[in-house]
């Protein structure tokens, strides 16, 4: 019989030994296995931050965005009914059946719900046209100038129902700018804002709100912090609305903000020294996270405008625009492809990314806190792809406002 003490001795042993094997056990297979699954977090995390346009009227004519969505799991995709670059009208769109069609093969793609993104704000700024099968919409401005609770609302619901029938979740409107320059060549001049007024404003959008909530879209309140009083367009200059600027124009996201909004808002390339001296508003963090994050208090999700507009390409680097949006707090980077189109661009915003986190220049944390607000915005009004819903008819959408 063996002694006590000699017991105690193999028992010491034994656990050593069991220790030992556990840590080579975790060195050799669990840690590899968890980096992977780290590693494979943070490409999902970064891929739902881009949304990415594309030519194409099928995913048969778009293997680019087919791979973005499958390999690089982008998050979102914006749609358009004319292809600026080449100057042609064949982009996106061309009937409701194809639409319905595309964005169906779309969603269908994505393990994660897409946000698939559109500018249907009516008037001038409508991808989906009459000429194409659409119902005709009227501007906000014309809105705002009858100014009647039920016009709006009948113009917002034609609209939600329109987007909803092509399976289109996230509408990049209503445009929350004030009319202070007519002759504005990006907002007065296209009849985009409600009103000068700013509590004409609010109450359309309000309306227009409610009206897209009980469709199930998703809203997209633009352009941070007011893009109205501008003399330029920054899809093709640098754009100082400095002198030009009143913190008037914040008034409707404030109330907005106040009332419980929390879907998203875009920002504007505007660059306004009254709030930062240095960089034009989607690369201002004292924009976008000081004033709009912890002054206004906004929890909702941040896109920018499209990084491809020469308001930024003209004056920043690729990487250097995307680093001082991520780090102003935008949580969603638009790549529109239709400014200048680059297919690779996806590929190329998340190679920076991952490159910048890697580098420790941005953390793991601050990814991870735009896929929240990312995936919570999801959680409530995309479902989860599934069988092919039965189709949508447009009869009865037309002329209700």
């Amino acid at each position: 019989m063996s002694s006590p003490l000699l017991r105690c001795s193999l028992r010491q042993i034994v656990k050593q030994l069991l220790s030992a094997s556990l840590l080579i056990f975790v060195c050799l297979f669990a840690l590899p296995v968890y980096a992977a699954r780290q590693a494979d977090s943070l490409r999902i995390e970064i891929g739902q931050m881009l949304m990415i346009g594309f030519r194409g009227f099928s995913i048969a004519e778009a293997p680019e965005i087919a791979a973005d969505i499958t390999e690089r799991q982008i998050g979102g995709v914006v749609l358009f009914d004319y292809d600026v670059p080449s100057r042609s009208a064949s982009r996106n769109i061309s009937s409701p059946e194809q639409l319905s069609r595309l964005t169906l093969e779309l969603q269908k793609m994505s393990q994660i719900p897409l946000f698939i993104a559109i500018d249907q704000e009516g008037g001038k700024v409508s991808r989906l046209k009459p000429s194409r099968g659409f119902p005709s919409s009227v501007t906000a401005q014309h809105l705002g100038k009858i100014d009647h609770p039920d016009t709006t609302r009948a113009a917002a619901t034609q609209t939600a129902r329109t987007l909803k029938a092509m399976h289109i979740g996230m509408n990049l409107a209503p445009v929350a700018d004030l009319d202070t320059n007519p002759d504005n060549p990006v907002i007065g001049k296209h009849g985009r804002s409600f009103s000068s007024d700013p509590e004409i404003v609010t109450r359309n959008i309000k309306l227009t709100l409610k009206a897209f909530h009980e469709e199930g879209i998703i809203s997209t309140l633009k352009h941070f912090p007011g893009h109205g009083s501008s003399s330029t367009d920054t899809h093709h200059d640098f754009t100082d609305i400095t002198e030009s600027w009143s913190e008037k124009e914040l008034e409707p996201y404030q109330t907005l903000v106040s009332s419980g909004y929390r879907d998203a808002i875009m920002t504007a390339h505007v660059f306004n020294a009254k709030l930062d001296p240095l960089h034009p508003a989607t690369l201002s963090k004292a924009t976008l996270d000081e004033l709009l994050r912890r002054k206004l208090g906004f929890q909702g999700v941040i896109v920018s405008d499209d990084m491809q507009m020469k308001a930024i390409t003209d004056h920043y680097g690729l990487e250097t625009a995307i680093l001082l949006a991520i780090e102003a707090g935008v949580d969603i980077l638009l790549f529109g492809n239709n400014t200048s189109y680059d297919p690779a661009i996806a590929s190329k915003a998340t190679e920076i990314i991952h490159s910048l986190v890697e580098r420790k220049i941005i953390t793991e944390e601050r990814i991870e806190r735009s896929y929240r607000r990312i995936m919570e915005l999801k959680s409530r009004y995309l479902p989860i792809p599934c069988a092919e819903p039965p189709a949508l008819s447009l009869r009865g959408l037309k002329h209700q406002w």
